[in-house]
């Protein structure tokens, strides 16, 4: 009885704690649905990028190459602090690269491999079997085979390459599989949505994604004429040569170097040289096995925005400033003077510097092009018959030793306190102690205060200025007086300075305040 008791007192207690209980009982709420939308979008883009993966595929090969092993390939990729053509100081390059990349990095073509074999990307371009790739990938190659995607593997030999773009072009004689479809590379919008394909470490048929970070990247330093595609597609040491491709799966750049920081993998910065630059080029290699350039025959600088308001011209200009003619170029024949604004050629606007450099050097020699240029305060237009880039010659004689010290001659000397500055007359004598002309005109810089507006500008004892911006003209320098006159009443003052041997460049000073 006594058991019995206990059993149903426990019974009741827990009746009683499973009643109580039922008061704090919850359902567990259902696990949330994606937005449909958002599922939907999803979806789409995966399918879209999935298309393109495939629709590439069968133009995209990987290249093998077997070359002799030099000491010189074990670096080949990085260029060295003056740059593919020794235009850039050591300061200079440095700076650049600690300005866009940071402390470490350095701007690398992205070959898997420099020794004796590598393995490189390249895409089908036409139906006889060529195919588009970088010259860093076949440079040196003593035999050379291709992969396609169903496994493949033919030899190829080089038809032609360029090494001032780093464009190549190979051919096998197997021409049944399709070739890519060339998209717009002018047409492309930073923040576009853009695949990398290629073989990074040898893996081919890797495909990444990413957007277009930047175009017209023409400070890089790795080749002589760049405009390139900056994309966050991850591109490794492999993918140089393969495409770059739109959500149209149209081929826009040919991936073609990495910035690293030391471990030669990606960074988020790769670079695709332009599609509309990189087919010109191949047309021509296919044609001529060689890529033949033109030449205008003039130097340049960036048109600065206060040497525009000086000249006349809106501060938002975009135009490159004349300040070299070679004697019996096509610009010299076609009337061109040093300080003229070059604004158009061949009926497109100058954007930048580097971009008319290519658009000239890949015009066809012997063809007549409009020349739209300024020259004081009037727009003018004037026909110019490009030469071959051998038939145009720079006379800059190399540098002279230039004595370390300031010109001792006892002639008047003017001083321009405000812009740190202080000049004579040039004379024979100046003029054979820094290796003038005798028929030169202009007053040779004497002196230059430390932390000055002159300093800043990069002027130095020894240095000639020839010409003045005055009333939005081109003004030479004729004697002294005339350039005080100038210089002295002056906030803002655009001179055109040179050395021996060299081009020259325009300048502007601000006077400092006191």
């Amino acid at each position: 009885m006594k058991r019995n008791f206990v059993a149903w007192a426990a019974l009741i207690v827990s009746s009683a704690a499973l009643v109580s209980s039922q008061g704090t009982m919850r359902r567990v709420p259902a696990a949330p649905e994606l937005p449909a939308q958002g599922q939907r979008v999803a979806r789409e883009l995966s399918d879209a990028f999935g298309a393109v993966a495939e629709f590439i595929k069968p133009s995209v090969v990987q290249i093998s190459v077997q070359r002799k092993a030099s000491a010189n390939m074990l670096r080949r990729g990085t260029p060295g602090p003056n740059g593919p053509n020794g235009n850039m100081n050591p300061k200079d390059f440095e700076e650049m690269l600690r300005k866009f990349f940071g402390p470490d990095a350095r701007p690398e073509r992205n070959q898997f491999g420099f020794g004796a074999e590598g393995t490189g990307s390249g895409f089908v371009y036409d139906d006889k079997g060529h195919i588009l790739t970088n010259n860093h990938v076949v440079e040196g190659a003593e035999k050379l085979s291709v992969t396609f995607h169903d496994g493949t593997e033919v030899p190829a030999k080089v038809v032609g390459t360029d090494p001032e773009t780093d464009v190549a072009v190979i051919k096998v004689e197997s021409s049944e599989y399709r070739p890519v479809q060339k998209g717009s590379s002018s047409k492309l919008r930073v923040g576009e949505w853009v695949m990398a394909v290629g073989s990074p470490f040898g893996l081919s048929q890797t495909v990444t994604a990413g957007i277009v970070s930047a175009t017209e990247r023409n400070e890089v330093g790795i080749n002589s004429f760049e405009s390139f595609i900056q994309t966050d597609a991850a591109v490794n040491p492999g993918n140089s040569g393969g495409p770059l491709v739109d959500m149209n799966g149209r081929v826009v750049g040919i991936n073609s170097a990495i910035v690293t920081r030391g471990s030669s993998s990606n960074a988020g910065v790769g670079f695709a040289i332009p599609i509309d630059m990189a087919s010109n080029l191949a047309d021509k290699l296919i044609r001529d096995g060689k890529v033949n350039r033109s030449r205008l025959g003039i130097g340049l600088t960036p048109l600065a925005p206060v040497l525009a308001k000086q000249l006349g011209l809106d501060a938002k200009t975009h135009g490159i400033v004349v300040n070299q003619v070679v004697k019996g170029s096509p610009a010299d024949k076609a009337g061109l003077k040093v300080g003229d604004v070059i604004l158009g050629f061949a009926g497109a606007p100058v954007q930048s510097q580097a971009a008319f450099r290519i658009q000239v050097a890949s015009s066809d020699a012997g063809q007549t092009y409009e020349l739209k240029y300024y020259r004081d305060g009037k727009t003018q237009t004037t026909s110019v018959t490009l030469a071959r880039e051998d038939q145009v010659v720079f006379d800059q004689e190399r540098a002279r030793t230039r004595p370390n010290r300031e010109p001792q001659s006892e002639t008047a000397k003017a001083e321009f306190e405000g812009y740190g500055l202080e000049v004579q007359p040039l004379t024979a004598e100046l003029a054979k102690q820094f290796g003038y002309q005798n028929d030169e005109k202009g007053v040779v810089v004497s002196a230059v205060k430390p932390g000055s507006p002159a300093e800043a500008a990069g002027l130095e004892p020894g240095l000639l200025i020839t010409k003045f911006v005055k009333d939005q003209k081109i003004q030479p320098v004729t004697d002294l007086k005339a350039f005080q006159d100038y210089v002295g009443k002056a906030n803002e003052v655009a001179v055109y300075v040179q050395s021996s041997g060299s081009p020259g460049r325009f300048v502007t000073l601000s006077k400092a305040s006191k």
